[in-house]
């Protein structure tokens, strides 16, 4: 996002609090593999609309309420798998 958008993102490059203002919603799960971050997140979005769409660098956005609810519910090291749209995994 920063190097698509560095002057809307840029400032914020250091991190930002997760809540309404934050462009990755109020919650953001972290994917690894093989203990290395994947830079892939599933997290929120301050733009519901663009739910299903291709216009981010390959996370997955969830409603805000729902990564709310999933972020509750998963502990740190459970796998995630994401499958296309075709429901194969992705690599």
């Amino acid at each position: 996002m920063i190097k698509r958008e560095p002057q809307r993102y840029g400032p914020v490059a250091g991190g930002l609090p997760g809540g309404a203002g934050n462009p990755l919603g109020p919650r953001a799960l972290y994917l690894y593999r093989d203990g290395r971050d994947t830079l892939y997140r599933l997290h929120g979005t301050t733009e519901p609309h663009t739910i299903g769409t291709m216009v981010s660098s390959g996370c997955v956005r969830f409603l805000n309420q729902d990564i709310i609810d999933l972020y509750g519910r998963v502990p740190v090291g459970t796998r995630a798998v994401v499958l296309t749209a075709g429901g194969s995994a992705a690599s």
